[in-house]
């Protein structure tokens, strides 16, 4: 099967916007419906507590004829337009779809931050980390998060195989991005958040990147928008990922990233598995 997880920095932009950068996300969206992936997973769609609205889901059947789709958005009392997922999944399948809360702090259970999907032999779970915040205002309760979640994905995993995507909000190593000693208290390269994913894994998962691809540097999933050169420069890291419980890694064929041109902010990421 093959999968692909974008962050898509507002989905309403990609669909229908008509900047410079929305017609950059919009080659990125086609660049994605080539690979004809059984599942497109998509974070931080910023859409309304509502959902999509009749033109966006218009335009998605449009773009996506053969899938179906369902949301997750963020809800009183979290911010209006915040956070939020979305899974296109093909039409030939058929999951349960749930919207778990695992019991995090603040709003963060009401950002629409985690869609699962179940099949027969598997979970598929996707997943917007909360960012630790300017000034690291939100550590504290993005360390409970992680907790949680490694909690969530343990409790899928004892029924059943697991495979989680999505931006997980942290460079893991040193060699997951392109300057880590200017970013040591950086939100997504904490010791604390950093700490968290070695936990993670440490349930029991396994981080398919590094699995298929050893130790290699200079291959990122994320480039920062404000500085104009980070992505013509290669300054990126990688905090998107692809995991899965350890005893399916070995049925991992494919985890790589997907060009998104000159676009920066977050590129696609693919997984091909035999299941």
């Amino acid at each position: 099967m093959k999968f692909i997880s974008w962050n898509i920095d507002s989905l309403n932009a990609a669909l229908l916007g008509s900047s410079a950068r929305a017609l950059l996300s919009k080659n990125v969206l086609n660049t994605i419906i080539d690979y004809q992936a059984d599942v497109i997973a998509i974070q931080e769609t910023k859409l309304s507590s509502t959902g999509p609205t009749k033109k966006h889901l218009d335009v998605l059947k449009d773009m996506f004829p053969d899938y179906e789709v369902v949301w997750n958005s963020s809800v009183e009392p979290a911010r209006k337009g915040y956070a939020g997922t979305m899974f296109l999944y093909k039409n030939d399948l058929a999951p349960i779809v749930t919207f778990p809360a695992i019991g995090a702090p603040d709003t963060m259970d009401a950002e629409g931050r985690i869609i699962t999907l179940e099949f027969d032999d598997f979970y598929l779970t996707q997943v917007y980390t909360p960012n630790a915040g300017d000034g690291l205002n939100r550590l504290e309760s993005r360390q409970i998060w992680d907790i949680k979640y490694a909690e969530y994905l343990a409790g899928l995993d004892n029924e059943k195989a697991v495979i989680a995507t999505g931006d997980f909000n942290v460079a893991h190593r040193e060699i997951d991005l392109a300057h880590p000693n200017n970013n040591r208290r950086s939100p997504g390269f904490t010791d604390e958040e950093r700490q968290g994913f070695t936990n993670l894994l440490a349930q029991g998962f396994t981080d398919t990147f590094r699995y298929l691809h050893g130790d290699v540097t200079g291959i990122y999933s994320w480039w920062a928008q404000r500085a104009i050169t980070s992505k013509i420069n290669n300054s990126g890291w990688r905090i998107d990922y692809f995991i899965v419980s350890n005893r399916i890694a070995d049925k991992v064929i494919k985890s790589e990233m997907i060009d998104s041109g000159p676009r920066q902010d977050h590129t696609p990421i693919l997984l091909e598995i035999n299941l």
